[in-house]
């Protein structure tokens, strides 16, 4: 679909990092945005200062682990504007789960799978219907991770999973999509190639009660900053897409109608053909033991 000035595109997570710079990305395009998010204080930061730049911005605080906020979000974008043209699932968590697989918390899985896989299906549930009501070109962009839809990260294999689930997830959907032989598309989104500077790192500020830690960390939560010092010191070099550069890629990916919003990358790619060949040969999968698990 084309991207023109009137249309209305939804973000969820859109008070930072990705989320915000689709939304700034959409606005300079002449689209009305509406911003959800969870944190309240940086969501009415966000919406004002799109609006000093001059777009039309509804802004709404949404929990989407929460199917009624959801919902609510939905209602507040049709009453509003009338119609939704492009819809990002992007808001997303760490899940800060500590040691071994059969060590972590239960809660670690649970907070970690209602905002990052059930976000993503009631985003669906909320909107798609409508959009396909609507009768309007549309398009649904769920964001992923190198880390789970290219290859899994086993030193972070909640958040790996959970995102290893939105690529299947967005498959389905576009196949139900094309079932249908409607105006609206569906995409997948990997951020990078590189590293990200997003507040995914700080997950843990709005973590809700009720799936709070059972007990106390063995080591403290570490910042990106934190994490990019310790890299350097260890003599390795850490490379950082601009968001910017990645809202500008999933313009163009809506405009191409491109399903993988994968950048070109090198490393990506031999991920990917380490794990397939290891699926056609019925190899064990040796990618995954250079992976230093502390």
């Amino acid at each position: 679909m084309k991207l023109e000035a009137g249309q209305v595109a939804v973000v969820t997570g859109a008070a930072s990092g990705i989320g915000l710079a689709m939304a700034r990305r959409f606005a300079a395009a002449g689209l009305k945005v509406v911003l959800a998010d969870v944190e309240e204080g940086a969501l009415e930061k966000a919406a004002a200062s799109l609006r000093e730049d001059g777009a039309e911005v509804l802004a709404r605080v949404v929990d989407v682990s929460d199917r009624d906020s959801v919902l609510a979000l939905a209602d507040a974008a049709y009453d509003t504007y009338g119609a939704v043209n492009v819809l990002c699932n992007n808001a997303g968590v760490g899940s800060g789960a500590e040691g071994r697989m059969w060590q972590h918390e239960p809660n670690d899985w649970k907070w970690a799978f209602s905002v990052n896989v059930w976000g993503v299906f009631h985003g669906i549930q909320a909107f798609v219907p409508r959009m396909i009501e609507g009768g309007q070109p549309g398009h649904v962009v769920n964001t992923s991770s190198g880390d789970g839809g290219i290859a899994p990260l086993p030193t972070a294999s909640v958040y790996a999973v959970t995102k290893a689930a939105v690529v299947t997830m967005t498959e389905s959907l576009y196949a139900h999509l094309k079932a249908e032989g409607v105006q609206v598309g569906a995409s997948v989104l990997f951020p990078g190639p590189h590293m990200l500077r997003t507040g995914l790192w700080e997950s843990h500020r709005n973590r809700p009660e009720r799936f709070a830690k059972e007990r106390p960390r063995k080591t403290p939560y570490r910042s990106l900053d934190q994490w990019e010092s310790a890299m350097k010191e260890a003599g390795q070099e850490v490379q950082f897409t601009p968001v910017e550069e990645v809202a500008d890629f999933v313009a163009e990916c809506i405009e191409a109608g491109s399903f993988w919003m994968m950048p070109a990358s090198e490393h990506s790619d031999r991920q990917i053909k380490a794990r397939s060949q290891s699926m056609l040969d019925r190899a064990n999968p040796a990618y995954l033991e250079s992976f230093i698990l502390d």
